[in-house]
């Protein structure tokens, strides 16, 4: 940790560079991380914009999702997060939805099966009575030098991970929700600008482009808006889990802003895209990537 730098937002110090480490495999432990990302703002003031609302996050027990857990519990909604195996990431999710007066339950679950869409979205139901937000969020990635390198099952485990589990989780949820509801998909800017050792990662991310802006013209009668957050490099357990020691030391360095993001950084333009502040934008991608330049 003496060698993390810190960068001073007007708000929040937070750190600029990462020392060199890795995990064994995805989705990685945040309690591990050195420095810990920061997905929550002590300064972050909530004003009611999602009070009393009920919003899915999957893979909300640690990074992007955890910030947004956060967040919209600020905001005054009651949270279900699904996540796949890190217990005491999701259990630090929890205690901090609940520090901030509103209720958390965490659903363990495999998502690349239809079954656990269902699973989520019944137990939603049944504890609190409604569901307005739906955030896909789960990812896994694999860098490899070649597309020869890919095997068939890391093909299909990263399609049926990052967009084949998203019409899972929508299909499921779209029964409950009403007029005014709001899903928000996790896309990436590897979309735009791709990745030569993430083929497959990026093609997915390409997809959540395309799934959300057709779903967005299925459902703009039904008053359901579907929208994409593309983030650029944030400092996630996907990071030491999928990356080594020397990628990970130099991990968002490459972006004009010239670090990564922390997640709770992210965490705001899903609270805008989840409340009534967006109330005229569905189809959307709003990228929040250091100030990367990429075309829409």
């Amino acid at each position: 940790m003496a060698n993390v730098k810190t960068y001073q937002t007007q708000t929040v110090n937070i750190p600029q560079n990462f020392p060199a480490q890795q995990q064994p495999q995805q989705p990685g432990s945040q309690q591990e991380m050195a420095p810990k990302p920061v997905t929550d703002n002590p300064n972050y003031k909530g004003s009611g914009k999602m009070k009393d609302l009920v919003a899915i996050i999957t893979g909300g027990d640690s990074g992007i999702g955890q910030a947004v857990a956060a967040a919209f519990a600020k905001e005054g909604a009651n949270i279900v997060i699904a996540y796949y195996s890190e217990q005491e990431d999701a259990s630090e999710t929890v205690r901090m939805v609940e520090s901030a007066g509103r209720q958390c339950i965490a659903i363990k679950c495999d998502l690349k099966k239809e079954e656990s869409a269902a699973q989520v979205v019944n137990e939603t139901i049944k504890k609190f009575g409604r569901l307005d937000v739906l955030v896909n969020n789960i990812a896994v990635q694999f860098p490899q030098n070649s597309i020869e390198d890919i095997t068939t099952e890391q093909l299909y485990n990263t399609f049926e991970t990052n967009i084949i589990s998203y019409f899972f989780m929508t299909r499921a949820a779209l029964p409950h929700m009403k007029e005014g509801g709001s899903i928000i998909n996790t896309t990436s800017v590897t979309a735009y600008k791709g990745n030569p050792t993430l083929i497959d990662y990026s093609s997915t991310k390409g997809a959540v482009v395309s799934f959300t802006r057709s779903l967005a013209l299925s459902l703009a009668q039904r008053g359901i808006r579907v929208n994409a957050v593309a983030p650029g490099p944030v400092w996630t357990p996907l990071i030491p889990s999928t990356m080594d020691g020397q990628t990970v030391q130099n991990f968002g360095k490459d972006v004009p802003l010239g670090r990564a993001a922390q997640p709770f950084e992210i965490a705001p333009t899903y609270v805008y895209l989840a409340c009534d502040d967006s109330a005229y934008v569905t189809g959307q991608v709003l990228h929040v990537n250091g100030g990367t330049i990429v075309e829409s």
